[in-house]
């Protein structure tokens, strides 16, 4: 089954590559074809490698459920979720802020980004590949308490692009 998925994802890449052209990458070959074909990449979008360790001036959105959220997420990250999101959630001064979003992969989070743009921000990102690709590059995330190898993994389907940390369901 697993592979009747890659196949069909790897398949629909090809089918659209000559319509599409992304920059962004994730280390993983087939992680980083299924996310071609899955996101829109009708926001911007930024990689993991591209995000600086220490820069405190990103405000950080994390677009997965409140209990996704509470496993672990990016360091001092403010939970919006994507169901029913609101903008209240958000930051009062977010037109003014450079916002990367994020959820488990990039497509709740890409849905998230473009709410947001179409609510005046002109700084906000879609995290390709999202924690799971964070987690996978070896950046921490957090709990409650601090440092945490906890994350999330959505379901065992989304959670074989998890490579690193401690898998939660």
């Amino acid at each position: 089954m697993r592979k009747n998925i890659i196949f069909f994802l790897f398949i629909i890449n090809f089918a659209t590559l000559p319509c599409v052209s992304h920059a962004q990458q994730v280390q993983n070959k087939a992680y980083n074809l299924m996310l071609k074909a899955l996101l829109k990449h009708d926001v911007p979008e930024i990689g993991v490698s591209q995000i600086p360790k220490n820069d405190t001036a990103i405000l950080f959105l994390d677009a997965r459920t409140l209990q996704e959220y509470k496993v672990s997420h990016i360091r001092n990250a403010v939970w919006v979720g994507d169901e029913g999101f609101k903008i209240f959630r958000v930051p009062s001064d977010f037109r003014k802020r450079k916002m990367i979003v994020y959820c488990s992969v990039g497509y709740r989070s890409e849905k998230v980004a473009e709410k947001l743009e179409k609510a005046g921000c002109n700084q906000v990102k879609n995290l390709y590949g999202g924690i799971f690709e964070w987690v996978n590059e070896g950046r921490p995330v957090y709990d409650s308490i601090g440092v945490t190898k906890r994350i999330h993994a959505y379901n065992h389907l989304w959670g074989i692009w998890l490579k690193k940390g401690t898998k939660v369901y």
